[in-house]
């Protein structure tokens, strides 16, 4: 598994081509899986890789709070589609504040087999306190906009089609119409979701597959709870 070398365009178009149907690097929600390819990066990727640059723009607005994302960092051979060589050059680790001050490595700048086995007992020990830890479920709060075809759409059974939808961690909400323009209103519901099983992208998949109905859906807004 892998990427590819991360700093070269043929690696930015192989994470590209994985992020087309997927918003993280592993699972439904932010992870250390994310902050481990996104630190390989050497910058933002260019415009015409939309997927890849989506995903970087989201993943970059969690610089502040990666320290407490889920999961634990691995080799970015671990990451990627399946036969694809992890060729990325690494870069110096910088030092997380979050990690308990335990210091994994020490500061001997030659190493011999004892040492690296040390370091590797160490970490090892490391993951599995980490691993140990209760995982928190990660809820979010999200308000979608619903619009219509047009001023003659049934507005009601609009609402009954999109509260039909019923998912493992998935609640809905509170909605109301509000006025778009020419007499036409749109949906706006509020539904509250377990980030690791529900997704933006699996709502409105399901939602805009009532086509009689429904003309588009989008993210008003979108908070973590």
């Amino acid at each position: 598994m892998g990427f590819g070398d991360l700093k070269t365009p043929a690696g930015l178009k192989v994470l590209n081509e994985f992020l087309t149907d997927k918003s993280y690097i592993e699972g439904y929600v932010p992870s250390q899986a994310d902050i481990a390819v996104f630190d390989a990066l050497s910058g933002a990727p260019s415009a015409d890789l939309c997927h890849a640059l989506r995903w970087y723009n989201h993943i970059k607005s969690y610089q502040k709070e990666k320290g407490s994302l889920p999961g634990v960092k691995k080799p970015l051979g671990q990451y990627g589609p399946a036969g694809v060589e992890d060729t990325t050059a690494a870069a110096p680790a910088a030092a997380d504040e979050d990690d308990d001050d335990i210091d994994l490595f020490g500061s001997d700048e030659e190493e011999d087999e004892e040492t690296i086995k040390i370091k590797e007992e160490r970490l090892a020990a490391y993951n599995a306190k980490k691993a140990k830890k209760p995982a928190l479920i990660a809820k979010s709060s999200i308000l979608l906009d619903v619009k219509p075809w047009d001023d003659e759409t049934d507005m009601a059974k609009l609402e009954e089609c999109v509260r039909s939808i019923q998912l493992d961690g998935l609640v809905w909400g509170q909605s109301k119409l509000l006025p778009v323009g020419y007499g036409i209103k749109k949906l706006q519901i509020a539904c509250v979701v377990e980030d690791d099983k529900v997704g933006t992208d699996q709502l409105e998949e399901l939602i805009t597959a009532f086509e009689d109905f429904v003309q588009s859906m989008d993210v008003a807004a979108f908070n973590k709870i």
